[in-house]
């Protein structure tokens, strides 16, 4: 066997076909371990049980690669890899590319893909989308969005949960992908959905804990905890294409959150029990490094991990549909990686979606100049990247439990609205040295720029008001929430809205739910009848951007040729003026203010052609008729939005 002195010196293998490939009469296993002294193939009738029915020595190959060729049918197989290195045999694991598993990810299977798939899967095809400003992101947990007992969905907590037309409550509330259609949404977020480790799949549905699944244990196979059956690996591969399928046909499309930047395991993971260390990033001291916080960094950079994270996008886009991807803590990936997985994203669908968080938990050994950090973004091709500086400025410092926000009165983040609004670009009229977080632009497109107020962590932006303006009324509070929401859909960037915030969702003011019990984390759908009206005014939004392409400015050039701001004085107050016409806009010019102060504010209106109609006004939109504004000064209610039109 050849002999490595780093890791470093491993081939490269540069086929598509680790894992199995299967047909009828034969199956082919392939797994990469260049440092392996030998590689057992051990085949199970079971996922979870039993002994091995079949033990085989796997061949050396090229390029570090062992192969077995097995005839025969092997489907519904249940099979494991065991590598010795060093004389010693590491534990026995499922394979790292499997494609379906049993409970836990125990055992890795083979399956005939092309079996299990809903009526017609060939041909789903995702809803028409044209340009990234002409999304809205919608985010939810899969588990959260059916589980309340009062939500009509019979498959509660499952993929099956979003497949469920017309489902509503006891007092005829819509409810799951009824709601969904009904908000106006074009794109879902899923939060992790690829088979994790948190949850024991094998145990009575009553029995299993919560989680939000960043902790991820087989990349390409879907977490079984969502399955009807998570005990047969091929019921999760069909029950996920059925979501998608019954997603795309409501005009949604789907964005799966990925979390490549680490493992739920370290020492024991499986990529370290069949390639230890090469995966991953360590410290000149051969600890882990740990810049996600979790354990472990993986290593993006090296050829193989690389490989692996654009097989599994690939996997992903072709098997099950996905149309977008949302990279957890995208600040750990090389540039280069990042930018390789939306070329080839692109290639299979060029309207595919990729954002993600452009920071880190922690230090990594890595140079900042080579990872996709929100400063970087110019570098990222086609990747967008969460703005912290609105988002902040916003609601409040996020770590900051009663830090108040604009929306709740706090003076001095004008700019850092600002930013968010021209979506992350150079705009002349910003003063970038008040803006939190950042004192340069750092987006070369307003697509590049993710705007939002909330997401799962920390806290809801209902339980941030309560706990930073508890002087405040209820009525007050919801005011500044449907604020926040308008800033959101009224910016520049790509908006982004976390799952019930349009009826104002709670916590029950936990921080960090990601394994809090079902009633902290469900989405009670009794909170839509209470607070119906903001409902209604968060969907009005949702139409009015999607009809106005005022709202998707694409360039640098159009952000600051078509959207001025308002010389403004007072304090907490923005205003902003859109030229509708030089886009196509059938509104010629649309007047935006927001107040962000406990009291009415006046301002004079820049003098149109004919007069100002009034469309949005003090937590109403008006869809279908306007008020006309004759008078030239213009009273702003508090903690509001208004936005004005001439045509």
């Amino acid at each position: 066997m050849p002999t490595y002195e780093s890791v470093e010196d491993y081939p490269i293998y540069t086929k598509d076909d680790l894992g199995i490939t299967y047909s009828k009469n034969q199956t082919s296993f392939k797994v990469w371990s260049p440092p392996a002294q030998a590689v057992t193939l051990r085949l199970y009738k079971d996922g979870l049980d039993g002994d091995a029915f079949k033990t085989i020595n796997m061949r050396a190959g090229s390029n570090g690669v062992w192969t077995h060729k097995a005839t025969g049918n092997l489907a519904f197989t249940y099979y494991t890899y065991q590598v010795k290195i060093k004389d010693k045999w590491l534990d026995e694991v499922a394979d790292p590319y499997a494609i379906a598993c049993g409970a836990n990810g125990k055992r890795a299977q083979v399956i005939d893909l092309k079996e299990h798939a809903p009526i017609n899967w060939e041909k789903d095809v995702a809803p028409p989308f044209n340009h990234p400003k002409e999304a809205i992101i919608y985010e939810i947990h899969l588990r959260d969005i059916s589980i309340d007992p009062n939500s009509g969905i019979k498959h509660k907590g499952k993929y099956l949960g979003l497949t469920e037309k017309n489902t509503q409550t006891q007092n005829g509330a819509t409810t799951g992908l009824a709601h969904l259609q009904e908000m106006g949404i074009t794109h879902l977020h899923i939060l992790p959905a690829f088979d994790f480790r948190s949850i024991d799949e094998s145990l009575p549905e009553e029995k299993r804990k919560y989680n939000w699944g960043y902790d991820p244990h087989l990349y390409n196979v879907p977490e079984g905890t969502y399955a009807t059956n998570a005990l047969e690996g091929h019921v999760r591969v069909q029950e996920f294409r059925e979501m998608v399928q019954a997603l795309h046909e409501s005009g949604i499309r789907v964005i799966l959150d990925v979390v490549y930047n680490h493992t739920g395991a370290t020492e024991d993971a499986i990529f370290n029990q069949i390639v230890p260390d090469y995966y991953y990033r360590k410290n000149e001291d051969n600890t882990f490094s740990n810049a996600s916080a979790c354990g472990n960094e993986t290593a993006s950079e090296r050829p193989m991990t690389r490989k692996f994270i654009l097989n599994s996008v690939r996997h992903w886009m072709e098997t099950y549909h996905i149309d977008g991807f949302r990279f957890d803590l995208m600040g750990i990936h090389d540039i280069e990686t990042m930018n390789a997985v939306s070329q080839l994203a692109k290639s299979i669908d060029p309207n595919v979606l990729i954002y993600g968080e452009g920071w880190t938990a922690g230090g990594s050994p890595l140079p900042d100049s080579l990872r996709a950090l929100k400063n970087n973004t110019p570098q990222l091709k086609d990747i967008a990247v969460f703005s912290d500086e609105i988002r902040d400025g916003i609601k409040g410092h996020v770590f900051t439990a009663d830090a108040k926000g604009f929306i709740s009165g706090q003076a001095d983040l004008e700019e850092s609205i600002k930013f968010g609004i021209v979506g992350g670009v150079q705009h002349p009229q910003i003063d970038y040295k008040k803006v939190n977080y950042t004192d340069q632009p750092w987006s070369p497109s307003p697509s590049q720029c993710i705007v939002y107020a909330s997401c799962h962590d920390n806290h809801t932006i209902w339980d941030r008001l309560v706990n930073s303006s508890p002087e405040s009324m209820e009525e007050e509070k919801i005011k500044m929430q449907q604020l926040a929401l308008s800033i959101v859909l009224t910016s520049q960037g790509i908006p982004f809205l976390h799952a019930g915030s349009e009826f104002c969702r709670t916590k029950q003011g936990v921080e960090n739910s990601f394994e809090s019990p079902d009633s902290i984390n469900l989405m009670d759908w009794n909170r839509k009848i209470q607070f119906s009206s903001s409902v209604d005014y968060v969907k009005n939004l949702i139409q009015l951007r999607k009809e106005h392409p005022a709202f998707h400015l694409k360039t640098v050039e159009e952000v600051q040729q078509y959207l001025r701001f308002e010389e403004l004085s007072q304090s907490n107050l923005i205003g902003f003026e859109l030229n509708g016409k030089a886009v196509g806009d059938t509104w010629k010019r649309i007047l935006i203010y927001y107040n962000g102060n406990s009291e009415s504010t006046k301002v004079a209106l820049p003098k149109p052609k004919r007069s100002w109609t009034l469309w949005v006004h003090d937590g109403g939109v008006f869809p279908f008729h306007g008020a006309e504004i004759e008078d030239k000064d213009f009273e702003i209610p508090p903690y509001s939005m208004s936005l004005l039109i001439a045509e």
